[in-house]
C-alpha cells in the first residue's frame, strides 16, 4: 500500500520546548518506531510541519542580520527542510537496514492572485511589543496582528496548487526510496511569466499540500498524525466521544477549529473526494492503528 504520513509539528517539539536538536532527536526517536512499523509493510512518503523551526531560524536570521533585512521565507523554508529531514532520516535509517532514505527539498507553486495574499492570517517569528511591530510594518512592509502577550507578523497561507518536484517524488517511491518532502507545506513559489521560479512570502497548510501529493501519487491512504487522538463528538464537552468513522460530507458539515482540527479535516476531505482513497486522523504513537481504523478517525468518500 501507498501511504502519505504528514507529521504534526509536535513529532519534532512539544508546546514549551526549545529547538534544540537534541530535543527534536529525542521527540523522534519515539516517532520513528510507529513510522518504521509502517515503513516495513508499505511504501511511505513522509511530509512534516515546521512551523516552531521555521520561527525560530527567522528569530536567529534577524538577531544576525541586525538593522538588516533577514533572509526571506521560502529560504527560510528550505533551511527548516533540510534540518528536519536530516533529523527524520538519522532517527529511522538504524530502524530500517537495507531501505534507503531521502529528503528532497519541495517547491510548490501557489497562485499570485491567491485572495489569501490580500488578506495574511498566518503568524510567524517572535511576538513583538506595539512599538517594534508598527516599526517592522513601516520599514519592511510586515503585516502585524495583535496576539497574546503583543503582536505578531502575520502572513498569507495561499492554497498549494502544483508539486514542483512531483516527478523526482514518483521515480524514488517507485523504487522503493522513503521519500521525506514537502516540509512545511513546501517552499512557496510562484511561477514568472520568464518560466522561472521566485519564491514569495507566504506559508502553505502543510496539510492541504500532504493532500495534493497523496492524490498526485495515486496514494491508497492519507495518514494525519498529531497529538490527538481522533475527531470528537460534541468537543470540547466533558462527555466527548471519538469519531470512528465519517464520510468526506459529513465531516464537512462539522464546526471544526480553524486554527487545528479545522485545516486536518479539509485536507481528508479532498483526499477522499479527489482521489476515492481513505484518510484518517490521529495519534502518531497509534500510526499502525489508525491506518488499520481502530484509532483514530477515518474518513472515507460520500
Amino acid at each position: 500500500m501507498r501511504i502519505v504520513i504528514a507529521l504534526g509539528g509536535n513529532a519534532l517539539l512539544r508546546p514549551g520546548e526549545r529547538p534544540e536538536a537534541d530535543v527534536q532527536r529525542r521527540n523522534l526517536r519515539a516517532a520513528a518506531t510507529s513510522l518504521a512499523a509502517l515503513a516495513r509493510e508499505h511504501e511511505v512518503v513522509l511530509t512534516h510541519g515546521n512551523g516552531p523551526q521555521i520561527g525560530w531560524l527567522a528569530l536567529r536570521a534577524e538577531a544576525a542580520t541586525g538593522a538588516g533585512r533577514p533572509d526571506p521565507l521560502d529560504v527560510l523554508g528550505a533551511e527548516s527542510e533540510a534540518l528536519i529531514g536530516y533529523l527524520i532520516e538519522q532517527e529511522l535509517a538504524p530502524l530500517l537496514p537495507g531501505r534507503e532514505l531521502a529528503t528532497l527539498l519541495t517547491q510548490v507553486e501557489v497562485d499570485p492572485r491567491d485572495p489569501a495574499f490580500a488578506a495574511p492570517t498566518k503568524p510567524i517569528g517572535p511576538v513583538y511589543t506595539e512599538p517594534r511591530a508598527r516599526a517592522l510594518a513601516a520599514e519592511r512592509g510586515y503585516s502585524i496582528a495583535p496576539v497574546s502577550g503583543g503582536f505578531r507578523r502575520v502572513v498569507a497561507s495561499p492554497e498549494p496548487v502544483r508539486i514542483r518536484e512531483l516527478g523526482v517524488i514518483r521515480r524514488l517511491v517507485d523504487a522503493r526510496v522513503i521519500v521525506i518532502c514537502a516540509g512545511g507545506g513546501g517552499i512557496p513559489v510562484v511561477a514568472t511569466e520568464a518560466g522561472a521560479l521566485r519564491g514569495v512570502e507566504a506559508v502553505i497548510d502543510k496539510d492541504l499540500t500532504s493532500a495534493l501529493l497523496a492524490a498526485e501519487l495515486a496514494a491508497h491512504a492519507l495518514l494525519l498524525l498529531t497529538d490527538v487522538a481522533a475527531i470528537f463528538e460534541d468537543w470540547p464537552a466533558p462527555a466527548e466521544r471519538p469519531i470512528r468513522r465519517i464520510t468526506a460530507s459529513a465531516l464537512r458539515a462539522r464546526a471544526l477549529p480553524a486554527g487545528s482540527m479545522g485545516p486536518k479535516a479539509e485536507a481528508a476531505c479532498r483526499f477522499v473526494e479527489r482521489a476515492g482513497g481513505r484518510a484518517a486522523i490521529g495519534a502518531l504513537a497509534d500510526a499502525a492503528r489508525v491506518l488499520s481504523g481502530s484509532a483514530g478517525t477515518t474518513v472515507i468518500p460520500g
